[in-house]
């Protein structure tokens, strides 16, 4: 008997390993399931059918399994943009392209919302929210649980078209759609925690409480960074809370949007929640200035732009409605004389890279005291020069693409000006091209030194562009720090309690996150997500956040037999 082994490789990984024994071929590819085929008869066939099965699965591997994932998702060559859960209407607004950044091509299209098929929906979800909110919130929690329960199921082909439509890489794919698992467990907890206070009266025989009632229709506006994620920390939320919501989602991907409303469709109709509890509105910013100009929408949470927060702010306030705003970031890190520099170099490498620098919470400004400058900058740009830019869905890289070539675009202007403004370039970027990067929305991470005041780097730049300053004393670099007119995230690298608790402080970082010895992303749920500044103020996922979600009602009970007035007022007649 005569065993062979025959193997594929390339860089270093084994892609197809196949074993020739006994008349049979059995193969294994590292992301599918072991696959089998026997024959009968003379070695050529069996060659012969081993090529064939070869072909079929190297093909299948070498997308890293992307169609199997859009098909299993219910995804079709062309979609309705607009659904109010089960229910998918025919919309006649513009058709929607989705191309992507990863090789260029289109993976499909979406039909877009006209102002006839929004207000359809709009009613439909007021319609839902008078049967849901008389639904027990811990009822509503039990749903919420079983979608989770539907994310885990669909995890990988779901991660894996977030990583390909907006071009993060799988394992940033694979951790978007554990948050929205995490922030569904939370949400069911929470579904039996929605309390509010009992406080002593002035008055005898009189009790005072506060209770929390769902708002109506929550409008959500998202971006593209996070397609999945931002969505579903308002919605498990909002849906716990009482309220029905419609989704906007960024007109960048919209093929999330409608793969997540696919996955919540199925647990809604086995739990009877009625039809539009959760609808979708894809569309450009005209939809946008639709749900936040309708007064039936009792809350607009809106994550994007600075430029978009301001038109959606202006619009809500102008008919006094309510909203959450979760807007840009120019994030630093300091790194004192104190640090651990192994912590300090990994945490700012994968914040200024990760999401090739498209996260609101990315790194943009590296703050070092100057008796370390000098090692920190050898250290970074010999670990720029290790990064593996490519194909996000290969597990071997370490940065994909931009968004799209306007984000390129964008990332150009701005190396462009660093240096017209004085600043000098220590990792020169630059954009590449050849196989493998068709698609044009591929760059190098760069990193810039520079003074602090320079106007680009006031500006936040959604691009792997990272801005090293130097610093003497601490004051001087929470200075720095502050002096920008965002304030989402901040970190500082030390040992030093002393400095920690100063950064943490009162007159130290004034952004809505601080961590210590941690980058300034990778935010858990568990807390409240937001920042100050022209970050907008707004509070989404964790901690209290959901009484955004929630209007607050004082209640005064009077058990007694007579009527006193508050503050000693008599009045009688």
């Amino acid at each position: 008997m005569v065993a062979v082994t025959v193997t594929f490789c390339r860089g270093g990984t084994v892609h197809l390993a196949a074993r020739f024994e006994h008349g049979s071929i059995s193969c294994r590819f590292p992301e599918f399931p072991p696959i089998a085929i026997r024959s009968r008869g003379n070695s050529r066939n069996f060659i012969a059918k081993f090529l064939a099965l070869w072909r079929k699965d190297y093909s299948r591997m070498k997308n890293f399994g992307i169609r199997e994932a859009i098909t299993s998702l219910g995804l079709k060559r062309n979609n309705s943009g607009v659904s109010t859960g089960k229910h998918w209407l025919r919309p006649k607004g513009v058709r929607i392209e989705s191309h992507s950044p990863v090789d260029g091509k289109l993976i499909g299209a979406v039909q877009s919302t006209d102002e006839r098929s929004y207000h359809q929906v709009v009613g439909r979800s007021a319609d839902a929210f008078r049967l849901w909110r008389q639904w027990p919130a811990p009822k509503r929690g039990d749903v919420v649980r079983q979608i989770a329960e539907a994310l885990r199921r669909y995890k990988e082909p779901l991660a894996k078209l977030v990583s390909y439509e907006m071009g993060k890489s799988n394992t940033e794919g694979l951790g978007e759609v554990q948050e929205m698992i995490d922030i569904c467990d939370f949400a069911v907890g929470l579904s039996r925690q929605l309390h509010g206070l009992t406080m002593h009266s002035e008055r005898p025989h009189h009790r005072m409480y506060e209770q929390w009632h769902p708002l109506g229709v929550v409008g959500i506006i998202t971006a593209f960074n996070f397609p999945v994620a931002v969505w579903s920390w308002n919605a498990m939320i909002a849906w716990v809370c009482g309220n029905t919501c419609v989704w906007k989602p960024s007109e960048k991907t919209p093929l999330c949007s409608i793969a997540c409303q696919n996955i919540i469709a199925e647990v809604f109709e086995k739990n009877g929640v009625p039809e539009g509890v959760s609808c979708i509105v894809n569309g450009d910013y005209t939809t946008g200035q639709l749900l936040a100009g309708d007064g039936n929408i009792a809350l607009v949470s809106a994550t994007g732009s600075v430029r978009m927060g301001r038109a959606v702010g202006k619009a809500v306030a102008e008919r006094l409605g309510k909203s959450l705003l979760e807007l840009g970031g120019n994030n630093a890190i300091i790194i004192t004389e104190n640090a651990n520099l192994d912590i300090a170099i990994r945490g700012a490498l994968f914040g200024a890279v990760g999401t090739a620098g498209q996260r609101c919470t990315t790194t943009r400004r590296l703050i070092v005291q100057s008796e370390v400058y000098d090692e920190v900058k050898a250290r970074l740009i010999n670990a720029y020069g290790h990064l593996s830019i490519g194909n996000p869905l290969d597990p071997s890289n370490h940065v994909g693409p931009l968004i799209d070539r306007q984000a390129v675009r964008a990332y150009q202007d701005a190396l462009r000006k660093v240096k017209a403004q004085g600043g000098s370039l220590l990792v020169g970027g630059g954009v590449l091209e050849g196989k493998g990067f068709e698609s044009g929305c591929y760059v190098r991470p760069a990193i810039a030194e520079v003074p602090p005041t320079l106007e680009i780097v006031q500006q936040e730049t959604f691009a792997p562009i990272l801005y090293l300053i130097s610093y003497d004393t601490l004051e001087e670099a929470i200075g720095i720090q502050n002096g920008v007119r965002q304030g989402l995230s901040s970190a500082i690298m030390t040992t030093s309690l002393r400095e920690m608790e100063t950064f943490l402080s009162h007159e130290g970082s004034d952004c809505g996150i601080a961590n210590v010895n941690i980058g300034t992303s990778g935010a858990e749920i568990g807390g409240a997500f937001g920042g100050e500044k022209e970050t907008g103020g707004g509070r989404e996922s964790g901690s209290d956040a959901w009484k955004n979600y929630m209007r607050r009602q004082t209640n005064t009970i009077n058990y007694g037999e007579s009527l006193p007035l508050a503050q000693g007022i008599k009045f009688s007649i």
